[in-house]
Order: C-alpha cells, then structure tokens, then sequence
C-alpha cells in the first residue's frame, strides 16, 4: 500500500482526480443505452467518443475511476464506478449476445459478421466498409471491466467481462486460420492481455486458449527470432501485443513470451526512444539511425509510453535490474508528468520534438483521443512503481515523497525527498518489521558516482555504484533514518544515429531550451482536433556553437539553487537571445521549447549560417503553405484521410513508406481543402525509378491528370504539383482525391 506525500506527483493526481469526478457516466453510456434500444440519459461526448471509435474512453474510465478508488480509498470514485457497471450490466443483457460497449452499428455489424465468416480488409490496415479499430475498443472495454473488478472490486463487473469475453469467443470460433491472422492486421490493442488476465483470474482455460487466437505472427515471430522489423509499423498497434506476451509469460511460463518481451524492450528503449522517454513519428517506428529526419511537430505519442511502463513494470518484477527503473523514471518525469496541462489536467497526444515547438492539449469534453483514455489512467498509478518487494528485499526505484505500508512484514516505510531539485532523499523506518529485510536503494546508471549512504546521520559504506542497487541488510528498528544522496550532473545525450544532435539531462529530467511564453488562440493551449497546430510557427531556433560535443555540458551553468534553471550563452549570433534558459522539460506546458540542438563548431557555422537560415525560412513557408497532408502506406495517417482502396497494396522503399495499385484498382483519401477561393495544388511524391506507370488521378470523380512514369531516375524521388481547378475546390472543406489505375498498369507508388 503506497501513499503520496505533497509533491509534483501528488497534484498531478489530484489535478487528474477532479477531471475524473466532472465526467458523467450517462454521456459514456450515451451510445451503449441507444444501441440496444434505450433513451440515452446524457448527451454523447463529442471528439472520437462521437466516432468509430467511441467506447474506447469508457473503458478507459473504468480503469481510472478503479484505479483512483484503490489508491485514495475516495468512495465517490467507487460511486461512479458501480453505477457505470450496473447500467452496463443491464444493457448487456438487452444486446443479448454478450457484447458490451458503445461500437456505434457499422462496428458492432463488423464483429458480429466475423461468426459467419464475413471478413475483408480494405487498405492493409482497415476492415471493409469502413469500421474503425472495433477489437482496440472492446480491449478497453474489456480491460475496463476487469480492472472494476479485480481493482475496484465491483463483483458486478466479474459476471459482464466474463460475457463480453463469451462474445469475442463466438465471434473468432468460426474463423479459420488464415482469417484469425488477416483479422489482426487492424489494431486490436492488448485482447491477448486482456484475455490472458481473465485466464489468471478464473484459472479457466478457455481464456488463455482465447488469447492464443490474437498471436500476431507477422509482428511477434520476428522478435522471437531476434529480428529488428519495426520500421514501418504503427508504434502503439504493436507495444500491446507485447504487453499480452508478458502477461502469457507470467500464466504459463513459456520461455518464448518472455524472450519476445524482453527484446522488444531493449530494442525500443536502446534504439527507438527519445531522450524525453517516448518514441515514434507520426504514430509509426523510424530507421533510428534516420530520427534526425523525425523531429517533428507528431512524435512521442503518449500512449506509447503508458503502453511501455506497463511493459516495463512486468519486466522489472522478473528482474529488478536498474536499467528497467532508469527508464521508468525518465519516461514518468519527462513525458507522463509533461502530457499534462497544469491548470485543470488535460492531456497532450504528441510532444513534438520539432525544433522549437509548444504542446497542444485536450479539450474537456470535445477531444477523447486515445491519449485522453490513456492520461486518465496515467496520473492515477503514481504509487505503482516507487516501490517493489520479494520475500525479504524492498527495492526503492522511485525517489518520490510517499508512505509505504507492507503489511506482511508489519514495516511503514515513509519517503521525504525534493528531487530532483536537490539530489537527496529520506527514508524513515516509522514501524519497523519483526524479521530483518534487505533495502535496496537504485544508484541510477546515469549517477556521476557512488550513492552515498548515511544510516542514523552515520557514513554507512556499501556498494552502491552507478547502474547497480545499494542493498542495506539488517534487523530494522523504529525511527531508523537512512539518507540518500545521488551524484548528479549536466550530462549530454546524442540522438540516435547522429551524435552533433544532442538533449541536455540533469539527473532525470530532460532540460529544454524555454523560448518563451506561446500566445493563446483558438487551438492553444487547447484544442479538439490533436493535429491543429502541426503547421503553426515555433520559435526560432539557434545551433550550439562548440568545439566538441563534450564540452558543451560544462558550459551550462544552474541559476538558482532551489530551481533547476540553467543558462547558457548563445554564441550563435543570433539576435533573438544572448543567452539561453534551459528549465525541466515537464515544467514547460505553455511555451516554445526545444530538446535536440546542433552542434556546430565555429568553422562550420561561419561557412553554414547562410544556408542554415535560407532552409529553416523555406521550410517555414513550405509549412505555412501546407492545408492537408497524407502518407501513404502509414497506418494512422491513411485512417486519418479516410483510406478507400480496391487491388492495392503498401511497402517501404528507402525506409519510406509507399502504396500503389494494380490492374484497375485504385486508392482514395479525403484531404482538408480551402473553399474560399485560395489556389491550391497538389503535390505529390513517386519514386524516380518507376518505370511502366499509367494512371488517372481523379479529384471527387473528376479527372485532374493521367500520368505515366517513365523511370529514368533511380535511387531517387520526384516531386510533381498539379493544380487544382477554382470549380472543384469552390465551396469545399474536403475533397476525394483517387489514384485509379490503367487496366494492366499501376498507378503509383504515391509516396
């Protein structure tokens, strides 16, 4: 049982708390009661609650609500929580078949036509017809109802997860292989945990056999392989699947799961991940030696790290290694506490490592992203990983002002820290256990030295060298104080693949360049649609001018003592600062900010400040210009652009992904346009090598162009803009744009 102490972390929980408790169940409910034929009792949510995806939130909500309940012991959490269950449990009854949720009819038709074998895909990623993700959002629906019971312990919750689970069952059983694999292509989030969880609850073994039916064999044989073939992948689609081998692992001891699990870890952790603690690019894994391509306004999706610190916390309990608590702590101080808007707890999708860029956050009512389902989860478990135990170790991972009550050893444990301001913390033995125990305190890898140790205001020696756990081992008696100090520092980090770009760390925490307060308008600091300010002016950013990359963590200087505000003189020339203010990148919710800075030495920037200037200004102006964009072959960005194909398929060319189609078939995405008389065209990517191309490239049914490529330019790629005629944009706020292929021909690959 662990208890937060006055701190960042506290608030945050309390900030997120009062959200929680101004949601209404009714407006969940909205959908859930309607669809089985009852008056909805509140109006629905609007964002992705009002889309396919809707439910997706409401078991998010049960998994927070329940979360929350257990951590405070709040009975009005626990209120809300029977009342959602009881409503659900009635409903379910009216669907009849054991589905629960709020799958608006096409998604609902979609799962239930699997009995009867009706399964099709449309564009790679998507069923046919258009259902969005409907597995991913009875996950959390499942997951929801799971957690209600065996967290918040709603009994109620028991009999309804055990029926939705019974219809996942009915409509998988009559797929064939082939078909079971094909389903798994579109995002199914964590089935396979969920219904590995109701294995270990009930010791039922239909359920692990359940789960076995959402192995992904495409994505998970490779790692069990050892093989990197992440480039290209939708991040979040594949972390879960991984989660679920974890929990297989820990109910059948299969060292297979295990292996996947593990390697997955050090793959994404060691290669994949930002210095802030996430990873990605547009929702999609990168070549990391490619990630200075990728610092851009969409990285670091915030489910990805709530889908890795579960992961990590599984792993941790296998092997309490220090590297597992490292990274915990970096992706929880920089990243979770950053996702979160500080005045009343809203919640960001990406953190952006565009060069000098500012977060965008949630609505209240209007947003529900995925990254809204998640963040409400995200500040409710603070107290999970501070601490973790065996039969007769306490290992303290977490350096957070908490009470820590472990009841079977009879030992209260209570933690006072103001890291990492400062880089000490206070462990009390407030009642101490009857039997001796083994405390084991982290020294973080990233520690300049030893940790060092006081028992009692005494020097106590022990082996507590970075990367390693300091384990003090004694008969524990009432009152005994142990002080902690970690050597800290300014240290540097090289992005992955380029070492002269590189974030500045101080202890834990990632220190960002502050450039300032961001101006608020309509889409900031909130916004409903979580791309709204992709394309908006950051600040402007100048290189650090040095001779080498090692010295520059010497040149930044702490301004204040109790602050963690750091300096730096711009020797740049740059005439928008002369020095540089560098602050925790969490505490930085309303202004530009930067992590990643070139390093130049003086003899490049003389010869390359021109040109650094002349392409930051073309780059803006190419931002400027842009109103819609899609990437082709990328899962998110193509059901963002509402992906229609026929005879089509995806691949990656120079790790740039690409989708064309063949012998009549053709693709559609729907593109944002500006209806008031503004020219615009269209500009599209083919790849210079191409050869034998024919095809018509059709704008709401009308043909704008037919082109023919040619090759004749290999190993690169061609850009060709096509101007859009003032009748078909007159009016519009979108437009279809179509690729149809030649009979024999292929149109595309469009990249």
């Amino acid at each position: 049982d662990v208890k937060l102490l006055d701190s960042r972390f506290k608030q945050a929980m309390e900030r997120n708390a009062d959200y929680l408790l101004s949601l209404e169940p009714d407006r969940f409910l909205h959908n859930t009661r309607q669809y089985c034929g009852l008056q909805p009792k509140g109006k629905v949510y609007g964002g992705w609650e009002s889309r396919g995806i809707a439910g997706h939130a409401l078991g998010h909500y049960l998994t927070a609500i329940s979360q929350q309940y257990l951590a405070t012991g709040d009975k009005r959490f626990r209120e809300k929580l029977d009342y959602t269950i009881s409503e659900m449990a009635m409903c379910q009854e009216r669907y009849g078949d054991g589905y629960i949720g709020a799958l608006p009819p096409l998604e609902l038709e979609t799962l239930r036509g699997f009995k009867q074998g009706m399964l099709a895909l449309q564009g790679g990623f998507g069923f046919k017809g258009g259902a969005w993700v409907p597995w991913y959002t009875e996950h959390k629906i499942l997951a929801g109802l799971i957690d209600a019971w065996s967290i918040g312990g709603n009994e109620q919750a028991k009999g309804v997860a055990l029926n939705l689970a019974g219809f996942i069952k009915s409509a998988t059983d009559g797929l064939s292989p082939k078909q079971q694999q094909d389903m798994l292509g579109v995002e199914f989030g964590g089935m396979n945990e969920a219904l590995a969880d109701l294995y270990v609850l009930t010791g039922d073994k239909q359920y692990l056999d359940l789960s076995h039916r959402f192995y992904h064999h495409a994505v998970l044989d490779p790692l069990l392989a050892g093989k990197d073939d992440m480039p290209g992948k939708h991040a979040n689609t594949q972390i879960p699947k991984i989660i679920g081998e974890a929990v297989t692992y820990e109910a059948t001891g299969n060292p297979d799961d295990r292996k996947i699990a593990e390697f997955f870890w050090n793959l994404i952790v060691d290669r994949y991940t930002f210095a802030i603690g996430g990873n990605s690019d547009r929702e999609h894994f990168f070549p990391p030696d490619q990630a200075d391509k990728h610092l851009g306004p969409q990285t670091a999706e915030t489910c990805n790290v709530y889908n890795m610190l579960k992961l990590t916390k599984h792993l941790i309990q296998w092997n309490p290694s220090v590297k597992y608590a490292d990274f915990y702590e970096r992706a929880l101080y920089n990243q979770i506490l950053g996702s979160q808007e500080p005045t009343h707890g809203m919640f960001t999708y990406f953190q952006g490592m565009k060069p000098g860029f500012f977060h965008t956050f949630s609505t209240p009512t209007e947003s529900f992203w995925c990254c809204v389902g998640t963040g409400m989860e995200n500040h409710t478990k603070y107290g999970e990983a501070i601490y973790f135990h065996s039969d007769r170790e306490l290992y303290v991972n977490l350096f957070i002002p908490s009470e820590l009550r472990w009841e079977e050893k009879q030992l209260t444990l209570q933690q006072e820290t103001k890291y990492p301001e400062t880089n000490q913390t206070t462990l009390t033995i407030t009642s101490a256990p009857s039997t001796p125990i083994t405390l084991c305190v982290r020294c973080p890898a990233w520690a300049s030295g030893p940790l060092a140790i006081k028992l009692n205001s005494q020097p106590f020696q022990v082996e507590a060298e970075p990367g390693a756990y300091a384990k003090i081992d004694r008969s524990w008696k009432d009152g005994d104080k142990i002080d902690v100090t970690i050597p800290m520092g300014v240290r540097t980090e090289p992005l992955e693949g380029d070492a002269k770009m590189v974030a500045f760390l101080y202890g834990p925490v990632v220190l960002a360049g502050d450039f300032g307060k961001v101006p608020d308008g309509p889409t900031f600091p909130e916004a409903s649609v979580h791309t709204a300010n992709d394309n908006a002016p950051g600040a402007k950013v100048p290189p650090i001018i040095a001779d080498d990359v090692a010295s520059i963590a010497r040149s930044l200087h702490r301004s204040k003592d109790d602050a963690l505000i750091f300096e730096m003189p711009d020797s740049s020339g740059s005439a928008a600062t002369k020095s540089l203010a560098f602050r925790p990148y969490n505490n930085l919710a309303f202004n530009y900010y930067n992590v990643y800075w070139n390093v130049v030495t003086p003899q490049q920037w003389a010869s390359e400040k021109s040109r650094h200037d002349a392409e930051a200004e073309q780059k803006r102006l190419d931002q400027a210009r842009l109103v819609d964009e899609v990437t082709p072959g990328e899962q998110q960005s193509e059901i963002d652009h509402a992906i229609a194909s026929d005879q089509s398929s995806t691949g990656n060319y120079q790790d740039r992904p690409w989708r064309d189609a063949r012998n009549g078939g053709h693709f559609d995405y729907r593109l944002k346009v500006l209806g008031d008389g503004t020219p615009q065209l269209l500009r599209v990517s083919y790849a210079g090598g191409d050869n034998n191309r024919a095809f018509q490239i059709l704008i709401d049914g009308k043909v704008l162009a037919t082109e023919h490529l040619n090759g004749g330019k290999p190993d690169t790629f061609i850009t060709k803009e096509y101007d859009l005629p003032a009748n078909l944009l007159s009016g519009k706020s979108t437009l279809t744009v179509r690729f149809q292929s030649i009979e024999g021909k292929t149109a595309g690959g469009v990249y």
